[in-house]
């Protein structure tokens, strides 16, 4: 089922790289964003099915984002492929430092602790005029092993880059839920005592799930940072954390496709809801996650399970 799965997947990112041209460009922008925002929320997803909700997950967005525009601006590192590396290293190191606090807390402590240290993020960035105070600063557009496209080619190059990096993340992230560590992620969920019986450290797998989805939201911010083309505290405020959770809901943990549909579907309403009510585009936003959380509990990722669970031949 996941070589199945897996191969799926890959056709969707190859049909997805092979329609770029056809695509108009607010909507190869707007893909482009959700999947750098998609991997936030893969990282979400993994402490989702432990049980764990954090509201802080901007924080490593933020990371990832400042680390691309203060290593090209201080710097001159221009190449997208260095940067985005850098921008995971970077956040991954926060989540590992952070981890070993956060790691010992669990549901609304964890929730809470999570999105106060994202604003102690927020509001460094915000005092300090150095790193642009609440303007923040622009990014330049990144390089690609010595190519410097413009206007629409670098358009392509990001969507192309960001697909590409969804793709692996994607693989590795199915891979680690088929190990041990990845597999006892409901156990945990349930009665963490049992798993400790085992003889298995609940405090250690949970810190690696940190470092991972804190990685994770570091390629994320980093791959946002040369999209939008532009940083600023934002990006580590508790709405931005709020809207990744968001997308976690309507996206649903049963699956790792459902982080980038469930993200793809958030910006296109949310598109649509500014064009067309602007003034109460946020009421639009608020129905669809009702209309989720009634209709489709476990999220989008259900509808596949659904389907496939029809199919099967009654016993």
């Amino acid at each position: 089922m996941a070589t199945r799965a897996n191969l799926v997947g890959a056709v969707c990112f190859i049909l997805l790289a092979a329609i770029a041209p056809a695509l108009p460009g607010w909507f190869l922008s707007l893909t482009t964003i959700a999947f750098a925002n998609a991997l936030v929320v893969l990282g979400l997803i993994i402490l989702w099915r432990t049980g764990l909700v954090p509201f802080g997950q901007a924080l490593y967005y933020c990371a990832g984002a400042y680390t691309v525009a203060l290593l090209a601006r201080w710097f001159k590192v221009s190449d997208a492929f260095v940067l985005i590396i850098l921008g995971g290293v970077i956040a991954g190191l926060i989540a590992f430092l952070i981890g070993f606090l956060l790691a010992r807390y669990r549901e609304i402590f964890f929730a809470m602790l999570s999105l106060a240290l994202s604003m102690i993020l927020y509001g460094v960035l915000v005092k300090t005029e150095s790193l642009g105070s609440t303007d923040g600063f622009s990014v330049e557009p990144p390089t690609f092993l010595g190519w410097a496209p413009h206007g629409q080619a670098l358009g392509f190059a990001l969507y192309w880059l960001v697909l590409a990096v969804c793709a692996i993340s994607a693989v590795l992230v199915s891979a680690y839920f088929r190990t041990a560590a990845g597999a006892l992620a409901v156990p945990i969920r349930d009665n963490e005592i049992r798993v400790e019986f085992l003889g298995v450290s609940v405090n250690r797998l949970i810190h690696i799930k940190l470092v991972i989805a804190g990685t994770l939201g570091g390629f994320g911010g980093a791959l946002g940072a040369m999209t939008i083309g532009h940083v600023d505290p934002a990006m580590s405020y508790w709405t931005t954390s709020g809207g990744f959770v968001f997308v976690t809901i309507l996206a649903g943990a049963g699956s790792v496709a459902a982080a980038f549909v469930g993200s793809l579907v958030f910006e296109i309403v949310r598109s649509i809801a500014v064009d067309v009510l602007p003034g109460f585009w946020q009421l639009i936003l608020g129905s669809v996650l009702l209309l989720t959380i009634l209709f489709l509990p476990e999220g989008l990722g259900s509808i596949a399970t659904r389907f496939r669970r029809s199919k099967e031949p009654a016993t």
